[in-house]
């Protein structure tokens, strides 16, 4: 229950007070002066003060320019006036007061008034409280990672947290794009302001404009209200823009044009709106070749990343596995009401030599099952051997080559072509469905001359083993 701290000179006013709000189930303390109030707030950590603005030494008013400034610190204050100094509470509603209550005071008004007062304060210090686990949660620290390459991420990201920058982060499905993307705004200056995550790819076209940029009455059949779009609602803070190469190039040109001007106009109005907005794109595409296809605007690319972070494959971050599984068992231990110990080092190793094309949205899924099936202290092989899914392991002696023999560059070219395909033309996950390197991979595709694929090309004068 909330701690209320009643201030008046008049003991008997003093006394009816306290024994109304006793009786209503709060913590009451109460003080004859101002000044005695102040100490009892500070060392009680006050919810809710009643103060009579009128007293010897010390006023209401008076002691409010001396409470705390920072919201989580300062308990909202009701003054008690009478009639003919309902100005003088005025004022002190200006200065921060919560509510006034007019002698005399009516004990039913007093307890609604007092209770809206702690509600108001509990929801205060809920909210805080939860600001400060996002906080937690999404600091640097958070980022799990001692790899070269995570550490690499990690730098790049301190770097830009105090900027206003726009940044461009690549990254297959399931690596942490919008993680990264949280880490940057609440280490930033915009992290007491909104962050407005939006999927582009889970949008149809014909709606994601409304979602961006809101709409007025009439903009579109069903438009019957006006809506704010997400920029405009992301005013102060941060805008994360998931999937950002499935946007369509008109709504790729509008949003060009709120990047450039600061500016967003509703679907069917007539005025701008300026915004204050930073905007983090995300993507798993080659924007470069979706720039030679015509399918992304070149000026809008260069828009966006002013900073690129790439963020690699759980497979080519394999060190950081077992941090990553520890990670897991805690969250899931806790969410379950389970006290697995840990891993043992068989299954370990089953996780470890797993090729992941879900990255580390995958493996949260596998430790997630296994935290809740497991019945020993430790997860073991068995808890998670049959969540992954192993590549088949193809023996020569198998393939029965015919009388006539094969052209094996022909066999060769043709895996590579359906590895692509099973890969959605993504390169890295078509490397590891043939157990190859990137490098290798890339070096194989050119020397068959198969269209390049989505990703990022190795340097020219790479030589590829085999």
């Amino acid at each position: 229950m909330a701690v209320v701290v009643v201030i008046d000179d008049e003991p008997l006013q003093r006394g009816i007070l306290k024994t109304i709000l006793e009786d209503e189930g709060y913590e009451v303390f109460a003080a004859a002066s101002a000044e005695e109030g102040l100490k009892i707030i500070s060392e009680q950590n006050a919810d809710v003060v009643l103060t009579d603005l009128n007293m010897a030494g010390m006023t209401g008013i008076q002691m409010l320019e001396h409470l705390p400034k920072e919201p989580s610190s300062r308990p909202a204050v009701i003054v008690i006036t009478a009639y003919g100094t309902i100005n003088s509470a005025v004022e002190a509603m200006k200065k921060g007061a919560f509510d006034y209550l007019i002698k005399p005071l009516d004990k039913d008004v007093i307890t609604l008034v007092v209770g809206k007062a702690a509600e108001r304060m509990s929801l205060l210090k809920e909210n805080i409280r939860l600001h400060r686990e996002l906080f937690d949660k999404f600091n640097m620290e958070g980022i799990i990672g001692r790899s070269k390459k995570m550490t690499e991420v990690i730098d790049v990201v301190k770097k830009i947290t105090a900027t206003p920058v726009t940044v461009l982060i690549y990254g297959e499905s399931g690596t942490g794009k919008e993680l990264i993307a949280r880490a940057i705004h609440y280490n930033s200056p915009r992290k007491n302001a909104p962050f407005t995550p939006i999927n582009c790819a889970a949008i149809p076209d014909n709606l994601i404009e409304s979602e961006l940029f809101g709409h007025e009455p009439g903009a579109f059949t069903g438009a019957t209200h006006r809506k704010p779009g997400l920029i405009e609602s992301a005013d102060g803070g941060t805008l994360f823009l998931d999937e950002i190469g499935d946007l369509s190039l008109l709504t790729q040109t509008k949003l060009l044009r709120v990047l450039q001007d600061k500016e967003v106009r509703r679907l069917g109005g007539k005025d701008t709106i300026k915004v204050n907005v930073r905007f983090i794109a995300a993507t798993n595409k080659d924007l470069e070749k979706e720039i030679e296809t015509g399918k992304f605007r070149e000026d809008l690319y260069y828009r966006l990343k002013v900073v690129t972070v790439t963020l690699p494959p759980l497979t080519e971050r394999k060190e950081d596995i077992p941090l990553l599984v520890n990670f897991f068992i805690s969250r899931y231990n806790a969410e379950f009401g389970k006290q697995i110990s840990g891993i043992d080092n068989g299954a370990l190793k089953l996780l470890t030599d797993y090729h992941w094309p879900g990255n580390i949205r995958q493996l949260g899924s596998v430790i997630e099952r296994a935290v809740l099936m497991a019945d020993a202290a430790a997860i073991s092989c068995e808890d998670v051997k049959s969540e992954l899914k192993q590549p088949i392991a193809c023996d020569i002696m198998d393939i029965e080559i015919p009388e006539e023999g094969i052209i094996f560059e022909e066999l060769e070219k043709k895996l590579l072509k359906q590895a692509m395909r099973k890969a959605n033309n993504v390169a890295t996950k078509a490397a590891r469905l043939l157990g190859m390197s990137y490098k290798t991979f890339w070096y194989r595709l050119e020397k068959f001359g198969i269209n390049i694929p989505n990703g990022t090309r190795p340097p020219k004068d790479t030589t590829a083993p085999g």
